[in-house]
């Protein structure tokens, strides 16, 4: 089971409210409490269900970040729904739609159709499980747990996917919050944890994409060295080992 818990690395750091909190709190017991009981199809619906909400943080990141490219890609949508997603305030949003459509948003960060399938493919089997059909699909812990290695591997190319999206991201945090008089915050850990994680719901393996990010690239700016500090100070207060 201790594998399983990679996915952490992959769910935000932060959450908008204590509702979306307590929500994926709930799912990680329920995953724990089924897999130690031996009732492993229902620890896959609930640890499913966990990497369907780090899909859905993946792509509220898209929103975020690429709005015009977002916007476009609601063709297809009709006129409220499309409404719904541009004035969405919350990732858990997008649960209102058909998660095997939700996943082409994935298209907007590169990832191929094959991968969208095998993401596809994992919600089917999901829903197979999910259904009164009168069969026991995981019975085992060798079965779940190869389950669990195929989530994990879907979950890790979305995010390697995602590396520039979270790069652009970070450099124009860097860029907006070096300056302590036109910032949120005076302190340096507070202006990272509450304007970069806490608004873009970034995730530890997201942060471990910022840690290496090139800060030769802003070599000639004016203010470097306040920039440089800002990025020192990330990586000491997000370690991961």
């Amino acid at each position: 089971m201790e594998e399983a818990f990679d996915l952490a690395n992959h769910l935000p750091l932060s959450y908008k409210t204590p509702t979306e909190e307590q929500y994926i709190a709930f799912l990680w017991d329920t995953f724990e409490t089924n897999y130690t009981h031996g009732k492993y199809q229902f620890a896959f619906l609930a640890y499913h269900m966990l990497a369907m909400s780090s899909i859905y943080f993946n792509i509220w990141q898209i929103k975020k970040s690429l709005p015009d490219q977002f916007a476009v890609a609601l063709v297809g949508f009709n006129k409220d729904m499309e409404k719904f997603l541009l004035d969405a305030i919350s990732p858990f949003a997008f649960s209102r739609i058909q998660e095997s459509t939700i996943l082409r948003f994935l298209k907007l960060i590169s990832c191929g159709n094959d991968h969208i399938g095998k993401c596809a493919k994992l919600v089917e089997y999901r829903n197979n499980t999910a259904h009164a059909n009168g069969n026991i699909f995981l019975n085992t812990e060798e079965a779940l747990d190869y389950k669990i290695r195929e989530v994990l591997a879907v979950v890790g190319e979305i995010q390697s996917n995602s590396t520039p999206l979270v790069l652009s991201c970070y450099k124009t945090f860097l860029l907006n919050s070096y300056d302590l008089d036109t910032r949120n915050y005076m302190n340096d850990s507070d202006q990272i944890r509450e304007v970069l994680i806490h608004e873009n719901y970034f995730s530890q393996a997201d942060i471990d994409v910022c840690k290496q990010f090139d800060l030769s690239e802003l070599n000639e700016h004016s203010n470097f060295m306040e920039i440089h500090s800002l990025h020192w100070v990330l990586t000491q207060d997000y370690r991961s080992d």
